[in-house]
């Protein structure tokens, strides 16, 4: 038992369900499912922070990610001090960066927390660096990413064949992966060899009397009206959204589309669901329906877009949607997106443009005026509901404060705004800091109508956003046609996009006309040809603004005032902030926001974005201090997509955790992991090594032990090894010069993912990599793995490097001509194709029966130099980020990039050496073109 009675360990555990949890994980091994917001690093803080204390353990922490790192390291050295326990190590990193293998073996037997990288530590434990008996206990964050073919799983999978013994602990926060598929709860308890799941939802008994007691945090709910401009430009969105989701409906018939709705759209993770599912036929999908896909994403950022940016921001926004989206003029590309030709697009950009300015030009008009200003255009500028609604909220605290200057509680007199990103904290901070700064015109309007001259405005803010952003309008014009070329490389996805009209220039009487180089200042309309095209602003337009907008007197006077401070003089000015003074902006951040409240104790709460985890953030930290008041003020757009989002966040949440609960009380429950663990008797290892292929006078060929595999450290990245563990194949670890994996003494394979077949193909990397194959080995294979739930076929990856017309009948066939040159050039190699890793480890097992067993020395020596230390190749396995970029330095081939590794100390060294000595290492040509890589000006073309 950790801690004795002269010095027990204290715990951080002040609310009843987070001491249950505790409790209950004390006891035995379980899946903790926590809902967002309740404390989940608390609790595995505090839990890291019992066995720490004791002293002599081994913990694993796997899964957490560097932020999460930094949280519990420092909460360990915190409940170390007020424990005062003197056997506490804290958190030791692993990572490939800081620590050689010796360095981690030394750390190994000392004991202590380690949180290790997935890809180090699978090695480890593979290499017999690290003796999984040791292990006291694994701790595993995020288990909803513990799928059959992660690392993570492999890990795991490890540590229980052989640690019966240790504990075995996995949290999650996020429940609704786990509602997903075939009986997926119980899929995952048994990825995580686990038998019992601890289900904790907001609506639990337990968290709920916890966070609804006496001390519950007082909440002002503030529904925001939008303007009528808003609220026509989110009604056209969504009717773009719902004919887009209509049109790729009728164009899919054959797929599940239940979740293929309005509601559904407005989620993040919506192109992601409709991808995986065109993922298999995305081949024989057609443009439009890839177009389709991409503009899903596009109108939901505009959504977003409308409720968080600023008018002159979100217009400017459109003109580079609208760029993008339309060819440029001349063009003879009939392939703009079907949501620009509804009346629905027309009234967006036209109603996005009447909130900055009103007004139209034309040539006569211009020319008529005496000073080329016309007096038919007005700046209207219309501002964000919510920034008015903010300014009252600060005034309504600083009232507060002033008849209530005493505070009875332990809250500072912070004010806390929270917003969704950082974006919009730039916006709020310049806002804030300038809002009672005023143009000459608003200041004279504001004495019209009798108000005072504090009252809040963003007239300043935003006529210099206007200012600038029709300078940069003069000048959009230049790049609005690459825009579209690169939006057309990205609704491929790099794949066979196939112009639908030959290249070059249309007759004159057929080109397509496009008015001005603005694209999205005027709502679209259409040209004979049918294609859209926008009333762009001319010169005469944009320049009678700019001289409207010109800063008046007060605002130049202003100016100065309201820069930064240069800090020429910080020295005779330091101090530090007055927190009852303080208006801290923050980003919504995850587990984090928990660090915030709990530094800073605010008594105020601004949340500028709705967030139901922050909010349950707000309830716990209230929950946990009695003696600490806050008021938190609650902002949301009233029928917006904003307030429908959070509404639909939470019910998916609350249905995930019912049907969780509902599938916890059918789940059957794996009595005995070892039946399929691999730690079966001998008898059945036996039988299962059989080969029953007798023909041709051959005899019964069988053997106990289990087949092996000699795997480079550099594949432990995918999802192969964990494939071919699972199959009872021994895996063996190394740092090998030729080949990915080593099936037999004499035949060895190179594997290549679709990506990475291309990109060697093009820098001839391969070309080299089965030249050494063929010359070291006597069967030579290269695998080429496609990714399973995908086509498995080439010709979404045609290569499409050929710009000559000429050339396009040859592009679809291009990677097939080049694998055609490869076997001719090396007979002896063989290619085996796969659907999938799965598919790729029952080949494997194919090709590997009744053959002799790879040595891994001799396997590791192969292809070394005379005089090269396998040891010492195999310790430099572990820096994989310097390797990495070692190898994509022009020049470096595969013997060039093992004498460096040898010769070389650092990528810093090499790039420090002068041409003659590099020469001397690995050849003039070599030499010339590192060298040149790493002098060659920035500034050259």
């Amino acid at each position: 038992m950790p801690g004795d009675e002269s010095n027990p360990v204290k715990l951080s555990l002040p609310l009843e369900f987070q001491a249950d949890v505790f409790r209950e994980l004390q006891h035995e091994d379980a899946l903790v499912l926590l809902a967002r917001g309740l404390g989940l690093l608390r609790i595995v803080t505090n839990l890291l922070h019992y066995y720490d204390a004791a002293g002599n353990n081994l913990i694993l922490l796997v899964g957490a990610d560097e932020r999460e790192n930094g949280w519990i390291g420092e909460s360990l050295a915190e409940h170390a001090a007020i424990s005062n326990s003197p056997k506490a190590r804290g958190l030791s990193l692993v990572n490939t960066d800081m620590m050689s293998v010796g360095t981690r073996e030394k750390m190994y037997s000392q004991g202590g927390i380690f949180s290790i990288t997935s890809r180090i530590l699978i090695v480890d434990l593979l290499s017999g660096l690290l003796d999984p008996e040791t292990v006291t206990g694994m701790v595993v964050l995020h288990a909803e990413r513990i799928v059959a073919t992660a690392l993570e799983a492999f890990i795991v999978r490890i540590y229980r064949q052989k640690n019966k013994n240790g504990f075995l602990k996995a949290f999650s926060d996020n429940p609704e992966p786990f509602t997903t598929g075939f009986a997926p709860l119980a899929t995952m308890m048994r990825n995580l060899f686990l038998r019992k799941p601890f289900l904790y939802p907001r609506f639990h008994v337990t968290v709920t009397k916890s966070l609804e007691g006496r001390r519950k945090a007082e909440v002002i709910e503030l529904e925001v009206p939008m303007t009528d401009p808003m609220k026509e430009i989110q009604q056209a969105v969504m009717e773009c959204v719902e004919v887009s989701i209509g049109e790729l409906k009728k164009a899919n018939t054959g797929l599940e589309m239940d979740d293929w709705n309005l509601d559904s759209a407005l989620h993040k993770n919506f192109d992601t669901i409709v991808r995986r599912q065109l993922d298999p036929v995305w081949h024989r999908t057609s443009f439009r329906t890839r177009q389709i896909v991409r503009d899903l994403s596009l109108l939901r950022s505009i959504l977003h877009s409308l409720l968080t940016y600023d008018s002159v921001s979100f217009n400017k926004y459109l003109d580079t949607v609208l760029a993008a989206s339309s060819p440029p003029p001349g063009s003879t590309r009939w392939n703009q997106s079907p949501w620009l030709f509804l009346d629905a697009a027309h009234i967006i950009f036209n109603t996005a443009k009447r909130r900055v300015y009103t007004g139209k030009i034309s040539g006569a008009e211009g020319a008529k005026s005496a000073d080329g200003v016309p007096d038919s255009l007005h700046a209207v500028l219309e501002e964000q509901p919510k920034w008015a609604l903010l300014a009252e909220i600060l005034d309504e605290i600083e009232r507060d404060s002033y008849f209530n200057p005493t505070s009875k509680d332990d809250s500072n007199g912070t004010i806390l705004v929270m917003c969704g990103d950082e974006g919009t904290c730039r916006q709020l901070r310049e806002y804030l800091q300038i809002m009672y700064a005023h143009s000459d015109q608003s200041n004279g309007a504001a004495e019209e109508h009798g108000d005072d001259e504090y009252k809040a405005s963003a007239s300043f803010m935003m006529r210099r956003k206007l200012r600038n952003y029709l300078a940069w309008k003069r000048d959009f014009s230049k790049v609005s046609a690459s825009l579209f070329s690169e939006n057309q490389k990205s609704i491929n996805g790099s794949s066979d996009f196939r112009t639908q009209a030959n290249k070059g220039r249309a007759p004159p009487n057929k080109r397509r006309r496009l008015r001005g180089g603005a694209a999205g200042a005027a709502a679209p309309s259409r040209t004979i040809s049918g294609s859209v095209h926008v009333a762009g602003d001319k010169e005469a337009h944009i320049a009678s603004l700019m001289e409207d907008l010109k800063p008046t007197e007060i605002e130049g006077h202003q100016k100065g005032e309201i820069a930064a401070d240069p800090l020429d003089d910080k020295d005779d000015f330091y101090e530090l902030y007055e927190m009852k003074e303080l208006v801290l902006i923050h980003p919504y951040d995850g587990d984090m926001d928990e660090h915030i409240l709990e530094e800073v104790r605010p008594r105020y709460v601004i949340m500028y974005e709705p967030d139901a985890a922050f909010i349950r953030r707000v309830e716990v930290y209230r929950s946990s201090h009695s003696d600490r008041n806050i008021r938190v003020y609650f902002m949301y757009y009233g029928g917006s997509v904003e307030e429908q989002r959070y509404l639909s966040a939470v019910r998916r949440e609350k249905d995930a955790f019912t049907k969780l609960i509902r599938e916890r009380g059918s789940m059957a429950i794996t009595l005995n992991h070892a039946a399929h663990d691999g730690a079966t008797d001998p008898e059945s290892n036996f039988l299962r090594t059989v080969n029953t292929r007798i023909a041709g006078g051959g005899r019964l060929a069988a053997t106990a032990a289990p087949p092996r595999v000699v795997i480079d450290v550099r594949e432990f990245r995918s999802s192969l090894p964990s494939l071919l563990h699972a199959r009872n194949m021994i895996v063996v670890p190394c740092m090998l010069t030729v080949g990915d994996y080593v099936l037999t003494p004499t035949l060895a394979i190179e594997r290549k993912s679709v990506r990475d077949l291309i990109s060697s193909l093009n820098n001839g990397r391969l070309y080299a990599q089965a030249e050494t194959l063929t010359q070291h080995y006597r069967d030579p294979m290269l695998l080429i793995e496609f990714d399973a739930g995908k086509s498995f076929t080439l010709e979404p990856f045609a290569d499409l490097s050929a710009s000559t017309a000429g050339a396009s009948a040859l592009r679809d066939s291009d990677l097939q001509s080049k694998l055609v040159v490869l076997t001719l050039a090396f007979p002896r190699l063989r290619i085996v194709w796969s659907s999938s890793p799965f598919q790729t480890a029952e080949i494997f097992e194919e090709l590997k029966r009744a053959q002799d067993e790879p040595d891994p020395i001799r396997a590791v020596q192969i292809g070394l130099q005379a005089g090269e230390d396998p040891e010492d190749m195999n310790r430099s396995a572990f820096s994989q980020v310097p390797q990495d970029m070692l190898r994509s330095v022009p020049g470096v081939s595969s013997g060039v990039f093992n004498k460096l590794m040898l010769e070389v100390g650092s990528i810093e060294q090499l790039a420090n050496m002068e041409e003659e000595d590099l020469g001397e290492l690995v050849g003039k040509e070599a030499a010339r073109q590192i060298y040149r890589f790493f002098n060659r000006s920035v500034y050259e073309d």
